[in-house]
């Protein structure tokens, strides 16, 4: 064969692959784009990222009755392919329970386990939230730590929250309201509405920060802006405080934290800042 007409060929199988490769990106459709039942075909022969959209769509009820039982099946599908967030979404599901899907605690701190230790940093946020609370795993502080300080150092935002918390509360490590001030701030820097309602706690109480009464406030403020109810309170009675206003009576039930590191006197303060945890209910999902 020449070398002409072996040029001709190897271009004619050229162009086969990338016909086959990449198919005309005009007559191509998204996986979004497709309706539900289209999404449950493709599901149905092995389709990792089809199946995944299956289980959203009956995680949350669109376009299909919700189903957390039918939701379980199919992120177990996808995670046997090897899909982490998979992993992560069943193990939210079997943590909550619900809709026909019975609640397995012990389950749950595996499938974050075995997410956690491929790095997914949400699985570590809450194999961390388990050890803290003894959530299919026996409690311990030191492992909660761990866990949140690995979520946090690869820049999850609740995990700094939680490990400023830990800080804090000197659970698991010894109390230091310095480190806890600046995990509230990496986490507020971020957005986190937790982070910044915590940071504007330890502004008010002057806690690891010169106490600064307006960017309490501040900080108050953008919670409430980032849909943090807690902070509404915080802020409303900051704010009555400062304009010498009678206290407004809070509209949500609270848990005040006390940290025994804080400096001498800062206790005595009739109305501290709220500062909470988010837990498996009000965590942002």
């Amino acid at each position: 064969m020449s070398t002409r007409s072996l040029l001709k060929v190897l271009v004619l199988i050229g162009l086969v692959f990338v016909c086959v490769g990449y198919p005309n990106s005009g007559a191509a459709q998204g996986l979004e784009e497709l309706s539900f039942p289209k999404k449950l075909k493709l599901a149905k022969v092995g389709d990792e990222d089809a199946q995944m959209a299956v289980a959203r769509h009956y995680e949350v009820g669109n376009k299909v009755k919700r189903s957390r039982l039918e939701a379980a099946k199919w992120y177990r599908l996808a995670m046997d392919q090897g899909n982490v967030e998979a992993q992560l979404r069943l193990a939210r599901l079997v943590h909550q329970g619900g809709d026909g899907l019975k609640q397995d605690l012990i389950m749950a701190a595996q499938l974050y386990r075995e997410a956690a230790e491929v790095g997914n940093v949400e699985a570590q946020n809450w194999l961390g939230y388990c050890y803290q609370h003894g959530i299919g795993v026996e409690a311990s502080d030191q492992s909660a730590f761990e866990w949140y300080r690995q979520s946090a150092d690869a820049g999850f935002a609740p995990a700094q929250n939680n490990l400023g918390l830990m800080y804090l509360t000197g659970k698991g490590t010894e109390r230091s309201l310095l480190r806890a001030f600046e995990n509230f701030e990496r986490s507020a820097n971020l957005g986190d509405h937790w982070g910044l309602n915590n940071l504007g706690g330890m502004y008010e109480m002057g806690w690891g920060v010169a106490k600064d009464t307006r960017r309490a406030l501040e900080f108050y403020g953008r919670a409430v802006e980032a849909g943090n109810k807690p902070a509404q309170d915080n802020f409303a009675r900051l704010s009555a405080i400062v304009e010498g206003r009678p206290l407004p009576p809070a509209t949500v039930a609270t848990t005040q934290i006390k940290p025994a590191a804080a400096p001498a006197g800062t206790l005595q303060q009739a109305t501290p800042p709220t500062v909470f945890t988010p837990d498996s209910e009000t965590h942002q999902e």
